[in-house]
């Protein structure tokens, strides 16, 4: 005999009725904000549903670690925003760039990393892939010429990065591509400087297409500073499996509330990051007049290295919240620092794309190893500090620039 859902609850304990209550969300419920989905287990409405369900078919829900209709969302717009067709998610976007190296890369073969890239990537494969028979070699992304008599027969990816991490020099992303396409081999891009705004990877001006892209959702997408997580995003349905199985076979996948505070952000993302980039653009452009600095990199800037190359991809005009600065010279390391240190507005932090302004100095050779190329000929020999622009006002930024740059009088 059935009962009704009200029956059926006099007939249970009280603790029964708390677990199996019979309430549901009514279907066609609409809100601003999305519904958080958050599971560990998912429940199957039979065994033949169960026994159908198969992780390695698209958006299949089968287990919390698979992914829940919160974080399937988030993947569909990511892909979306990057001009993709696939997406998967990561906790961080070192762990994207390790799924991308873990899946493209067997023992014996090569990946070739450019001078300036992110330099955890560089020490994940010297130091853990390395173990496992990987080889690097660096390549100088300025020199697209150069590239092809690089590869060898076990070259199997080639990472690209623009702009540079730190020292902002932009690619010509096509030449590079066009040479890797000549040997089939994998091009990955951390697209997280452009964020899927500043240009398409998936669609370049002259027709070329980088092969999958990476980028750390814990910047420009998040927006808040306090989100770790990392997508791949690819067009090639065989690639995303081969990345999808890696990263299920590591049981890799992040937290809803994580991808909830992301979803909540990316309405904005076009709006702050243009906020942000045009804050930017103008304090380069002030700084390039300081008697105190040598050299402002900038791709937007004339005078920065790849400036031609960034015009010709990213035909939004758009470069991002970040610029970095290198002193003259005669300033020492210590008074390089004193300046970050009498910073009030600026913050000292990693990473960027949040609303507050932070700081960052470097060390040159500690950028640039000499099996990295060592320091390149176009940059001056001086204190390089990096900037991320958040949303304070620029007048407010450029007080507090200037305030500081009185410690080196």
């Amino acid at each position: 005999m059935s009962r009704s859902p009200q029956s059926s609850k006099k007939l249970l304990s009280q603790i029964t009725n708390l677990i199996h209550h019979p309430y549901q969300a009514p279907d066609g419920f609409g809100a601003v904000q999305l519904a958080i989905h958050k599971a560990s287990t998912v429940i199957f409405p039979n065994v033949d549903s169960m026994q159908q369900r198969n992780w390695r078919l698209g958006n299949n829900y089968s287990y919390g670690l698979h992914g829940t209709p919160t974080t399937f969302t988030l993947q569909e717009r990511i892909a979306t925003l990057e001009g993709g067709f696939h997406c998967l998610l990561a906790p961080s976007g070192l762990n994207a760039i390790g799924l991308v190296n873990l899946t493209f890369l067997n023992q014996g073969d090569e990946v070739l990393i450019p001078q300036n890239a992110y330099g955890p990537n560089w020490d994940m494969v010297k130091q853990l892939l390395g173990r496992f028979g990987v080889t690097l070699r660096s390549y100088d992304p300025l020199k697209p010429h150069q590239l092809e008599s690089l590869i060898q027969p076990n070259t199997k990816l080639l990472w690209l990065e623009a702009a540079g991490s730190v020292t902002m020099e932009f690619p010509d992303l096509s030449a590079l591509i066009k040479a890797a396409r000549k040997h089939n081999i994998v091009t990955a891009l951390d697209n997280t400087w452009g964020a899927g705004v500043a240009f398409n990877a998936f669609d370049l001006p002259d027709g070329q297409s980088v092969d999958v892209t990476m980028q750390a959702l814990t910047k420009y997408p998040s927006g808040g500073g306090d989100v770790l997580m990392g997508s791949i995003v690819t067009r090639d349905e065989a690639l995303h499996k081969r990345i999808k199985t890696t990263q299920q076979l590591m049981g890799i996948n992040v937290a809803a509330n994580d991808a909830e505070l992301v979803l909540r952000s990316l309405p904005t993302l076009t709006v702050r990051y243009a906020a942000q980039d045009l804050s930017a653009q103008q304090l380069a452009t002030w700084l390039t007049s300081r008697p105190e600095i040598a050299q402002v990199l900038h791709p937007a800037l004339p005078s920065s290295q790849g400036y031609a190359a960034w015009l010709a991809t990213c035909v939004t005009g758009k470069a991002a919240g970040l610029f970095s600065i290198i002193f003259k010279p005669e300033y020492t390391t210590e008074q390089v620092n004193a300046f970050c240190d009498q910073l009030s507005l600026f913050k000292l932090g990693y990473s960027w794309g949040g609303p507050m302004s932070l700081v960052m100095p470097y060390l040159l050779p500690s950028l640039r190893s000499v099996e990295q190329g060592g320091v390149p000929a176009h940059l001056v020999n001086g204190g390089l500090v990096r900037f991320s622009i958040g949303f304070e006002d620029v007048s407010d930024l450029r007080a507090d620039l200037l305030q500081a740059l009185g410690v080196l009088a």
